[in-house]
């Protein structure tokens, strides 16, 4: 097995966060499509289900039973695949990228305002690539049991036919304001809740736990993320299930005039269920990214992990 040295920041660093990314978002998503179609079913008709039991219950006992819990599967494990790849690479490309502009001390001092911007310009970049996939879930999951044009392939083909191109995109305002505050709120906190762990809680430098322990921090941080995460991106999150949805009411609604139809008590629809599902996702991207990172030879994320003096780790 070979032992070739990965430099920490170096193209290939980057290209190996990228990777990691693949598969902590591609897989945990698709894990949770059962409670993110119910979700989304919800945010668009509240009295589809009474709650997720009850969701669960129904649609597996559908015509198309269990099959039913994973509509839209595809697009979301290809969707966010490209999305986490986006997302993990450009972050630590961007963090790198903008400490070097502003200048080591400058980027010391101001850490989570660094962590902000590289965030925020990462995910900007990896929602282009998340968008087509995205409509093509929603549509999907929220088109009215029986009435669903078919599968991936057929969706694609039916919003290409009738809306072009700019079908795929009508989206994407709402999906970076929904995405870019919570990727914000996701690197940012993390970064600095495994710091306050290392230093308040646990009073020990990072570097003297084992690599099993460190991913135990990981995983605590992510899930604390991650429930930040969810509480900030909900209302976004319900406008663009609302924008994205089949039927006529859905046809030709701007994002003012769906604020307003829900108000303020029916943008948070389905928060709970999202708390859930975003917390634990969080912390299992977080766990599957820093053990990826690990199988590797790389530091895990945060606690300076990253900026000790030795800048190679060894490729496994």
């Amino acid at each position: 097995m070979s032992h070739k040295p990965i430099e920490i920041n170096s193209n290939k660093y980057f290209m190996y966060c990228g990777l990691g990314g693949i598969l902590a978002c591609g897989t945990t998503h698709f894990s949770m499509t059962p409670i993110d179609m119910l979700k989304c079913r919800l945010q668009v008709n509240p009295q589809a289900y009474k709650g997720i039991i009850d969701g669960l219950r129904k649609v597996s006992k559908s015509p198309v039973g269990f099959r039913g819990l994973y509509l839209g599967g595809t697009a979301t494990l290809l969707g966010y695949s490209l999305q986490g790849m986006g997302k993990y690479g450009f972050y630590e490309y961007f963090k790198y990228t903008y400490g070097q502009i502003v200048g080591a001390d400058t980027a010391a001092r101001h850490k989570t305002l660094l962590y902000l911007g590289a965030s925020a310009t990462a995910e900007f970049l990896a929602d282009l690539m998340l968008c087509p996939l995205e409509t093509i879930k929603v549509r999907m999951q929220t088109a009215i049991p029986g009435t669903q044009i078919g599968g991936f392939a057929a969706t694609l083909q039916q919003i290409l036919s009738t809306e072009g191109v700019h079908g795929f995109y009508k989206g994407i305002g709402p999906l970076w304001f929904r995405q870019i505050p919570y990727t914000m709120v996701k690197f940012a906190s993390f970064e600095n809740i495994v710091e306050m762990i290392y230093k308040q809680i646990l009073n020990r430098p990072k570097d003297t736990f084992s690599k099993s322990q460190q991913l135990g921090v990981t995983f605590a941080a992510g899930y604390m993320a991650g429930i930040l995460c969810a509480v900030v991106s909900h209302p976004a999150d319900t406008i663009v299930s609302k924008l994205n949805s089949v039927g006529k009411a859905a046809e030709n609604k701007s994002v003012a005039s769906i604020v307003r139809e829900l108000g303020f008590t029916g943008i948070w629809t389905g928060l709970a269920p999202r708390i859930f599902m975003i917390g634990t996702l969080t912390a299992a991207q977080w766990f599957i990214f820093d053990s990826f990172k690990v199988k590797t030879g790389l530091p895990t994320t945060g606690g300076d992990g990253d900026n000790k003096a030795s800048r190679v780790a060894k490729e496994m």
